[in-house]
């Protein structure tokens, strides 16, 4: 039984969302935010802050771990022959989820991999991040049910499918060419935070192998948060959710070892209190994914295995990071950005009319 067999079994996903959660924990250990040894949304935010399309500066760090999923997918995708570049469905609407999907992220302060491993390291104000996740998903599943439909994607050119991961290997190029210098915010072209979550930072070549790691495990198991809930809501399926179990478990039990759980709902690391916008921004995010076809893990290992689309998605993610520190959306531990009520409820206003309109006729 070859590798892909293996990991994308029942006892493989838990075995992969295991090493998701101890990995996680590891990295906060070594200088990772807390709670954060792992976040989606939190690192592409920090890149886009690190190459200046948003300039503030607690948040600027060219995070090696987001890259190491997009070239560690796309080994993995060359190693079994699973490169298979393709784009065309849908890509503005890919674009404008990405964009809203992390709005919403950003109004709770975290990805779903980063409210489970909230919630494993004793932060309760991921419960209600939880709970809205779940209910974006299946308000996500309503219009899947009802024939919502992103389009096919087609065969396209090789080069189209590299694009994404040669993005990832020149910004890697970019930190060894323009490392960090202690105490500096600068360095040649490269925005370095040097106080806030992105000064904090696991040494660059373990989080970049870490990085890579689990872009291999999680392009073979096919590991998505967002398909956890959605197949479960859907068709009863917990394949998927005995991995997202495995990694919330693991990265507890790692906590525990580490002494980084403390349970509680105020003075956790970079979260907020408002109970409703915690809930309500993931509802956005997932309503987003589920629309968008899987969550902001699953949409970078996508794009290393060629899926063009992901990459849109991915990059809209990226601009809804800038828009959201530029446009005063993005939460703090202070509580919410004044324009980010606003901007949750323009998002959801959004992403129901893209569910609405984009539905084919069943039989």
């Amino acid at each position: 039984m070859g590798m892909k067999n293996v990991l994308a079994s029942r006892w493989g996903i838990i075995g992969v969302g295991a090493a998701i959660g101890i990995l996680a924990a590891v990295l906060q250990k070594l200088g990772n935010p807390g709670n954060m040894g792992i976040c989606v949304a939190c690192f592409e935010r920090d890149i886009a802050g690190a190459v200046g399309i948003h300039r503030a500066d607690v948040v600027q760090y060219l995070r090696p771990e987001i890259l190491g999923f997009v070239l560690g997918a796309f080994l993995s995708a060359l190693l079994f022959r699973e490169f298979r570049p393709r784009a065309g469905s849908a890509p503005i609407t890919r674009f404008v989820l990405g964009v809203f999907a992390m709005i919403g992220a950003l109004v709770f302060l975290g990805c779903p991999w980063r409210a489970v491993l909230r919630l494993a390291g004793g932060d309760l104000n991921a419960v209600l991040g939880i709970a809205g996740l779940a209910f974006g998903v299946w308000i996500g599943t309503l219009f899947l049910k009802n024939g919502y439909n992103l389009g096919r994607s087609q065969n396209t050119y090789t080069s189209v499918g590299l694009l994404m991961p040669l993005i990832a290997f020149g910004s890697l190029v970019l930190v060894f060419i323009f490392p960090q210098v202690q105490g500096e915010p600068a360095s040649g072209i490269l925005f370095y935070s040097t106080k806030g979550p992105g000064s904090m930072h696991a040494p660059v070549l373990v989080s970049l192998g870490i990085g890579l790691v689990v872009g291999i495990l999680a392009q073979q198991s096919r590991f998505c948060t967002m398909g956890a809930i959605r197949d479960l809501v859907l068709f009863g399926q917990t394949h998927l959710l005995g991995g997202l179990i495995a990694l919330t478990l693991f990265a507890f039990l790692t906590n525990l070892v580490f002494r980084q759980f403390s349970a509680g709902f105020t003075g956790q690391p970079v979260a907020h209190t408002l109970h409703f916008w915690n809930f309500a921004g993931m509802t956005l995010a997932g309503l987003a994914f589920a629309l968008a076809g899987g969550c902001p893990g699953r949409q970078l290992f996508l794009s290393g295995e060629g899926d063009g689309d992901s990459a849109v998605f991915v990059i809209g993610m990226v601009a809804g990071a800038a828009f959201s520190h530029n446009f005063g959306l993005a939460s703090s531990p202070a509580g919410i950005g004044p324009h980010g009520a606003a901007a949750v409820a323009v998002g959801l206003a959004v992403c129901l009319f893209i569910g609405f309109t984009m539905r084919t006729k069943l039989a």
